[in-house]
């Protein structure tokens, strides 16, 4: 089929993306699904930091690709040997697909699968294949997905069956944002009640944590962002203290709240300065937990001495830590019951005529969360 998508040709142009265009919106050729792949339609798709990483240069990805890692859509046509899927199905796209069968995936742990890894590295589906073309030439995958599209052909092991009583433009969050924030405080810290918390960036991932943390019974917990908007959206969502960063005073601010640090500190900014923070608030004994991806060659000094007499930790967590088909629904669950306010942090929609001017004002922080409506018009 031919179809709308948004192409990226060329990474680290300048902004503002609304005039250099970065994403240029053309009619690409989609081939039907193959064996294991089902076609759907995306109905909403979120922008995400890490597309934008991907935009600026900072993570070099195969080009041209359609971009697009987070979304929810209705499953239009299966492939030859896909079993859990059928044409109505409402469905979340995950932008790992675990095969199920490699050392990690045996041991509960999909969201390091070697085989998506690789895949993912040549822009491919995870048989290897490509589906989308523009003028005879091949088109890449980004992160096996590509939703920035009005249709995707994804691995099956790409998708989670949802409820369909959860709008799918709140739906679209939970295969990034929702899995990474909230996966991080109950899969990778297994946050308890009572245990002192702070989060370091609160962009989409960082709220995330934040409702995660008051969900799991964290406290006090404290939101540290540079962004006074952002702090205050913070106090409203449950943080009980909010410390504005980038201070002489912030990281002080912090350890006199918590008599000497917190148990947890998350950092989901991406960024070194926000790491260095996280780690300076955390407490003896405390866990240093990041989900943030800055450019691949940084790199954190910290005192290795102190680190072993306080006996601290500092851990990655890469989707939350996440196996989908267990953490997705459980969650969705949770925000139906009124536990986690998702929806609270949708900025809105874009079209496909919006969609550069949409990643202006997040790489601004003038946004949460804003999707990509395929079928809205200009």
């Amino acid at each position: 089929m031919l179809m709308k998508a948004a192409v990226l040709f060329e990474q680290g142009l300048p902004q503002p993306y609304e005039k250099s265009l970065p994403l240029r919106i053309q009619e690409v050729k989609l081939d039907p699904p193959g064996g294991g792949e089902v076609l759907i339609e995306v109905e909403a798709a979120g922008l995400c930091h890490s597309d934008l990483s991907t935009i600026e240069g900072l993570r070099p990805r195969r080009v041209p690709t359609v971009m697009g890692h987070e979304a929810a859509g209705i499953v239009r046509e299966v492939g030859a040997g896909v079993r859990r899927f059928s044409p109505g199905d409402h469905v979340v796209a995950v932008f790992v697909a675990s095969c199920g069968e490699c050392r990690y995936c045996s041991n509960s742990r999909p969201n390091l699968c070697t085989r998506s890894w690789q895949a993912r590295a040549e822009g491919t589906l995870q048989s290897g294949a490509r589906r989308i073309s523009c003028d005879g030439a091949e088109i890449h995958h980004y992160s096996g997905l590509s939703t920035f599209a009005e249709y995707a052909v994804v691995a099956e092991n790409s998708l989670v069956k949802i409820d369909k009583a959860v709008p799918l433009e709140v739906a679209a969050l939970f295969g990034c944002a929702v899995v990474t924030g909230v996966g991080a405080v109950m899969n990778t810290g297994r946050v308890r009640p009572g245990d002192s918390a702070a989060v370091v960036g609160l962009g989409g991932v960082g709220l995330n944590a934040l409702i995660g943390l008051v969900a799991s019974g964290a406290y006090p917990i404290i939101a540290v962002d540079l962004s006074i908007e952002k702090l205050e959206l913070a106090i409203s969502l449950g943080a009980t203290h909010a410390v504005l960063a980038g201070t002489d005073r912030t990281v002080d601010e912090v350890r006199d709240l918590t008599d000497g640090g917190v148990d947890f500190a998350f950092e989901m900014a991406g960024s070194i300065p926000a790491m260095e923070t996280a780690y300076a608030i955390t407490g003896r004994g405390g866990t240093t937990i990041s989900a943030g991806l800055p450019n691949p060659t940084k790199t954190v000094a910290y005192a290795h001495a102190p680190m072993v007499s306080d006996e601290r930790t500092i851990k990655g967590s890469y989707m939350g830590s996440c196996v989908p088909q267990r953490d997705i629904p459980r969650f969705m669950e949770l925000y139906l019951a009124g536990r986690l306010p998702v929806d609270r942090l949708r900025s809105g929609d874009v079209s496909f005529s919006t969609l550069n001017r949409g990643f202006d004002l997040l790489s601004a922080g003038k946004v949460v969360r804003q999707t990509l409506r395929p079928k809205i018009a200009a």
